[in-house]
């Protein structure tokens, strides 16, 4: 299994998707962005709307820049119901 880094995270963000059960670059891509972001925002309430970009962007292997305003719009939607 691929470590969590691999995907151009960090290792700060990597320790905490540990902490909501997320483990390896492959459990990220399953769970996805959107379930990911609901874990974190559950221990760390003061995640960022930033942080569901980044991992949308490393999940789809691109920079959170690439992603479609489209894209942008549908996450921001999600988060703002969190």
């Amino acid at each position: 299994m691929a470590e969590i880094t691999s995907l151009g995270l960090g290792k700060t963000m990597e320790k905490k998707l540990r902490v909501v059960g997320i483990h390896s670059a492959e459990e990220l891509k399953e769970i996805g962005s959107k379930q990911a972001v609901f874990r974190l925002k559950e221990i760390y309430p003061n995640t960022c709307v930033v942080i569901l970009y980044h991992l949308e962007a490393a999940i789809r292997g691109c920079e959170m820049k690439q992603l479609g305003d489209s894209v942008k719009a549908e996450l921001k939607e999600y988060f703002k119901q969190l």
